[in-house]
């Protein structure tokens, strides 16, 4: 019987780093080696497997077919090769993990901190609710390890995820006021999604006004199921008795924001690696499984006497 190759599970890591943070410059930043040598670790892997796993596209390169099969295998492998480490090991590692995230992704946190307790029973897991601008500052001041963070992608700890359509969201019985300004519901100043709404609102030229102000989500949704206003913001975890479309009563389509994961720069071990990882799994679940927009006739029909300006 021929004698089968096995394939190095630090070469499947690379493939997987690599493919994650967007290309092989990243990936040896981020593994403290050299482009070249990661270079060679994926012509090696190539080799092993026999088949070509990139293609050139314009100055970069992407996965071909086989390239795909290849990096989900390698995902499975370590997987089981890292849970099998942290069954065995993790139960005497202690210490502490601080980690972030906003109040939109916070109902995904029990799965995650649970199946992370499982593994890691003595390390002590510090959570932080914040907003995005606040999270992305508490790890550039190593105030806390990890954080999820909607936007803020070109910070230099941001490692891109997914991206998260923004939509606006109303009442059911909202019913857009009649030659009169926009009310909108909001967070905070610095929050990105208020930002993004008043922004493409007054790129048409559209009058509006601030109808309500909260510190929370709960105050947010109070206040759109009260009818104060509408607001744009994810579609994730709504109140029954909310409503949503890229494009309500007309108003112009918002895009979308990228969701990041921010880890402190002088991070490093098994058990940061393996929350890590537990966040982003959990959060690609999210992006691929969020709802879709919620076309209702009422709320999509323009009114043309509410548009007009005031």
């Amino acid at each position: 019987m021929a004698t089968r190759t096995n394939l190095d599970l630090d070469t499947l890591r690379t493939l997987v780093v690599a493919h994650d943070l967007g290309g092989v410059a990243q990936a040896a930043d981020r593994l403290g080696r050299t482009p070249s040598a990661i270079s060679l670790q994926m012509k090696r892997l190539q080799d092993h497997l026999g088949t070509v796993l990139f293609r050139k596209r314009g100055r970069g390169l992407v996965l071909t077919e086989s390239g795909e099969v290849a990096l989900t295998y390698a995902r499975r492998i370590l997987a089981m090769h890292d849970e099998l480490l942290d069954t065995i090991q993790g139960g005497s590692l202690a210490g502490s993990i601080g980690i972030g995230c906003p109040q939109d992704f916070a109902a995904f946190l029990p799965s995650v901190l649970s199946h992370f307790a499982s593994l890691y029973p003595r390390m002590q897991v510090e959570l932080l609710i914040e907003g995005n601008a606040a999270l992305a500052e508490a790890i550039e001041k190593s105030r806390i390890d990890l954080a999820v963070v909607i936007g803020h992608e070109h910070r230099s700890a941001a490692q891109t995820v997914g991206q998260l359509e923004l939509v606006w969201i109303a009442s059911s019985t909202f019913v857009p006021p009649h030659r009169q300004p926009l009310p909108l519901a909001v967070l905070g100043p610095q929050c990105a999604f208020r930002k993004c709404a008043i922004q493409h609102i007054e790129a048409i030229g559209m009058p509006y006004r601030i109808a309500a102000s909260s510190p929370s989500l709960d105050g947010l949704w109070a206040a759109l199921l009260g009818g104060l206003g509408i607001t744009a913001r994810t579609p994730l975890n709504l109140s029954e008795g909310l409503v949503f479309a890229e494009s309500l009563y007309g108003l112009p389509l918002l895009g979308s924001l990228p969701v990041t994961l921010h880890r402190n720069a002088h991070l490093s071990g098994d058990a940061f690696d393996r929350m890590a990882m537990l966040l982003v799994e959990a959060l690609k679940f999210i992006l691929a499984s969020r709802p879709k927009s919620e076309i209702l006739r009422k709320a999509t029909t323009v009114s043309p006497l509410w548009l007009q300006p005031v």
